[in-house]
């Protein structure tokens, strides 16, 4: 950890000291991004246009980040294990590409969507799937001599790669979903033709 830690310190102070339009944080042991960097680059946060997160344990990116880092053009945060953004990252105004391969993705982060700027989405390797996902849960009912246990269902959970929004993305180029469990539904509506070229075969 105390590794980390120094790796950390050596690229941001880098980041700094050589005025630097990029920081590489990957391979570094993270688990968030770390409040203590925010205030080290807050003279030049404004000059940041390139961050990699590849590599670590992060399970959420704070709304803050993208509120911090508003000038951001490319964010590389894959192989993580993060399952959702915060809606905050539809705020960005410049941001040309997001690689979020190889996390946990179940459901597609649909407020990429309103990023006008936005060219590139990597998402290859999640969990999404394109199916309406039946959510079971149980409801006790406790009598005297009688114990009862019910599964209601009623909520639906809608997983599918939405296609519509993508396609209303003014300045989208590349979508990457392969090797995502995705249904034959959804395959079938991938290989039509669309303004923007789909990766989803293969594995996916």
């Amino acid at each position: 950890m105390a590794e980390a830690v120094a790796k950390v310190a050596r690229r941001i102070n880098a980041t700094v000291e050589e005025g630097k339009d990029s920081v590489d944080l990957s391979k570094c042991m993270l688990a968030s991004f770390p409040d203590g960097v925010f205030k080290v680059l807050r003279t030049v946060t404004e000059n940041i246009r390139v961050i990699t997160l590849a590599d670590n344990e992060m399970k959420v990116v704070s709304s803050k980040f993208f509120t911090t880092f508003t000038q951001l053009r490319e964010l590389d945060l894959q192989g993580n294990v993060l399952t959702k953004l915060p809606d905050s990252v539809s705020e960005m105004k410049h941001l040309t590409s997001i690689n979020l391969a190889n996390n946990k993705f179940s459901i597609f982060p649909d407020k990429l969507t309103e990023i006008a700027t936005l060219e590139r989405i990597d998402l290859q390797g999640n969990s999404l799937t394109g199916k309406k996902e039946l959510l079971m849960y149980p409801l006790c009912e406790k009598g005297t001599y009688l114990h009862i246990s019910v599964f209601l269902s009623f909520k639906f959970s809608s997983t599918e790669v939405p296609l519509e929004k993508l396609s209303d993305m003014p300045s989208l180029k590349w979508l990457n979903v392969k090797s995502n469990p995705l249904d034959s539904n959804t395959k079938s509506a991938l290989q039509s033709p669309h303004k923007f070229d789909i990766l989803s075969t293969a594995e996916s």
